[in-house]
Parts: C-alpha cells; structure tokens; sequence
C-alpha cells in the first residue's frame, strides 16, 4: 500500500464544521488501484466506509468531523469513481457483486476482522450484501437510505438488458481524447443538476474534488469517474434473493432513512427487508429524519448523533 500524505490538522473553517486529519491512501488491486482517505487514527482497525452509486469518497467529507475523534474511518472510492482505477477495457460493472469481492480484498489485505461497516445508497447496499455474505466477520453495519439493493420487476429488468448492454459498448468505444471537458462552473452546474435537488451547490462542490480532474486543457475539466458507470443494470436481483440474504445478518444494525429520499419502485420492499434483518440481528435500530437521500453530506448534523450514540453502545 502506497500512502499519499494529506493531512490536515483540525480547524473550525470548513463550512463551520471541524475537520481532523486525514491520509490519502492507495490499495493496490489487480487492475490498478483503489483510493481513500483514512481520517483518524491509524492505530485502530477503522469503520470502512462506502459511497453511493457515481459519488465518491468526498460523501463523507462533513460527516467524519461530527463523530467522535477516537473513531478512525477508511473511507473507500469505488472502482471506476473519485481517484480509483478505472477497470479495464471489456469488463463490465456489476456493482454490487463487484462490491462485496472489493471488501473482501480490501479487508483480507489489512487482515482485518469484525469489521464495522458505513454505507449510503449503493454503498448501503454492498455492506448489506458483504454482512449476509460473511455474517460471522461483521460487528456492525450502519445504513444510509437503503436497505439493500434496488430490486426491479422482472419486467423492467428484461426491457433494459439490451439497452444496457448497447449503452455500455458504446461508452466502451468512447477514446479519452473524446471525452467532453467542461470549466469549473459548467462541470459544477452539471454535478449539481444531476443529482435532482439531492444535493446543494456546496455538497457538489466537495464532490468535484475528487469527482472531476484537469483536462490537459487550460481551466477546463472532465468527470473523473468512468462513462460505463452509466450502464450497470444487468443482473439485478430479485425481492426473494434479497430477503434471503436479509435472514442471514447477525451483526448489530443501523438504518436511516431520509423523509425525501431515494424513491423504491415497489416501497413496501425497504420495510420487508427491515422486517428480515430485525429477527436475526444482534442489535437493531432504525430513524427516520429530515432531509434529501443525501442527507450525510448536506446535512450530517441530523445523523451524527445516532451514529456515534449506535457506535459506542
């Protein structure tokens, strides 16, 4: 492991919240790397934490600071997302089976066990699966407006195969020199209108800094993350597989979830997974608060408090 030192001693200036220190770290994989920021002490095993679908590390930049300062956090960019590799050439993201081997080489090399787990959104949902996958080497999962992973119906999922799969060649075939750039304000107006009044001008701004590079052009920019992204909806699992894996958690279990947040096809799925998870688990907790689906990142102050109050019991 190569480490890119970026620390930062605490302060009170970032956006009236106080930030500790931090390391820029790369975990080699076969295909590259993956990046992080390692907040906290390096001493202690960390909470590994897991962005959502085209976010990236930076989610978590004004929630770290609220908990307490003995709490060290590896927060993790995906592959394809923030200063991660890009997978190579012909390979496809299935991200969330793709996720759960990604923890799984991430804590096999640290050695780590009875790991605590952080995830919002996609990142919710691996730490769903990683936790059912290997119940006995979790301590605690703690879940951001998700439950698991979306579930679609049959339908919908056998409409969008072929579309999927045409989109992702296309992207495929898309050359770096072709790749659009834009300038900072262009990159953040796209940033922030995308995400659908998700998140605030300023929450796209942290989200740039990881999400966005240098174009080789003067002050202009392109998106980090990798196009292919875009087409990731094959092998999408069903509300039976889900529940399945929802009786085999054991671990203690932390879900929160925003009163404007992600929107489900069918909705009554987030409460039946719930439902599943609450008999087998150790310990089980579930809020509701104020907010978008990016709720951590606007406004973190709303789930610190539950966090660290679940963390230290």
């Amino acid at each position: 492991m190569s480490i890119i030192e970026q620390k930062i001693p605490p302060t009170d200036n970032m956006n009236g919240h106080k930030t500790h220190h931090f390391e820029e770290i790369e975990i080699p994989v076969p295909w590259g790397h993956v990046s992080g920021k390692w907040w906290g002490p390096r001493g202690i095993q960390p909470i590994v934490a897991l962005h959502g679908r085209q976010d990236n590390a930076g989610s978590f930049d004004l929630l770290i600071p609220l908990l307490p300062d003995d709490i060290s956090v590896l927060c993790v960019d995906m592959p394809g997302h923030g200063l991660s590799s890009h997978y190579p050439k012909g390979h496809f993201y299935y991200n969330y089976w793709d996720g759960i081997i990604l923890l799984r080489r991430i804590i096999t090399h640290f050695s780590w066990s009875k790991v605590k787990l952080l995830g919002h959104s996609l990142g919710g949902a691996i730490s769903f699966l990683y936790a059912a996958s290997y119940p006995d080497d979790v301590e605690l999962l703690i879940s951001l407006d998700i439950a698991a992973p979306t579930v679609k119906g049959v339908a919908k999922i056998t409409q969008a195969t072929g579309d999927t799969i045409d989109k992702f060649l296309k992207y495929e075939m898309q050359e770096s020199s072709n790749i659009p750039s834009y300038t900072y304000d262009e990159a953040l107006d796209i940033v922030y209108d995308g995400y659908k009044g998700s998140i605030t001008k300023e929450s796209a701004v942290i989200l740039m800094k990881r999400g966005t590079r240098p174009s080789g052009e003067p002050d202009r920019y392109c998106f980090s993350r990798d196009v292919r992204l875009k087409a990731s909806l094959l092998n999408m699992p069903s509300i039976d597989l889900m529940l399945s894996y929802a009786a085999r958690i054991k671990c203690a279990y932390l879900n929160i979830r925003a009163v404007n947040g992600l929107v489900y096809d069918q909705a009554e799925h987030y409460d039946d997974i719930l439902n599943e998870i609450k008999v087998g688990a150790k310990r089980f907790e579930f809020h509701v608060v104020e907010g978008t689906h990016h709720v951590h990142l606007n406004n973190p102050e709303r789930i610190a408090t539950i966090i660290t109050k679940f963390i230290s019991t």
